[in-house]
């Protein structure tokens, strides 16, 4: 049996209006460009996770609602986790083993660097900087979400990457 985790940094970010706290600043233009993106590719490969959970700081919401549109998730099944807005290793790994075992796939939306430092802690293939709008693809071989500790990268993909 396994499971399969893919975590997802939020697209980029606009810095335009400088009074606009860090929690509520809302996408830049090549941020609404990659996230339907990244979306598309992520339905080109038939990716359906079984449950998302996202910060519900609005450069993730706006990230994740933009890919469900492309994958035909239902925005209403999202759940937003307050504890993911800059959460580190630690609580991610929480989330992660508390969901229940009917799930097979798990999509987390979240920020850096929790997400970079999750998918090394996770894996032995390192990576220097997940990237705005960046996906990354872990499978684990356990039967139980409680008992992720390693897992393989099988992908990591993001809009700048050339297509192979």
């Amino acid at each position: 049996m396994t499971k399969t985790l893919y975590l997802v940094r939020h697209a980029k970010s606009s810095w335009k209006d400088t009074s606009v706290v860090d929690y509520d600043r809302s996408l830049n233009k090549r941020g609404k460009r990659d996230a339907p993106e990244m979306g598309k590719r992520l339905a080109a490969k038939n990716i359906h996770p079984d449950w998302v959970i996202s910060s519900p700081a609005k450069r993730a919401k706006l990230t994740i609602e933009a890919i469900a549109t492309e994958i035909n998730y239902a925005e209403s099944q999202i759940r937003w986790a307050e504890k993911l807005y800059h959460a580190d290793v630690e609580t991610l790994l929480g989330q992660i083993r508390s969901l229940e075992n009917q799930y097979q796939s798990l999509m987390l939306v979240g920020h850096n660097p929790g997400l970079t430092d999750l998918q090394n802690s996770l894996c032995n293939e390192a990576i220097e900087n997940i990237v705005t709008t960046g996906i990354v693809c872990i499978q684990f071989d356990v039967a139980d979400w409680a008992n992720v500790r390693s897992g393989q990268l099988q992908w990591y993909d993001y809009p700048k990457k050339e297509e192979q």
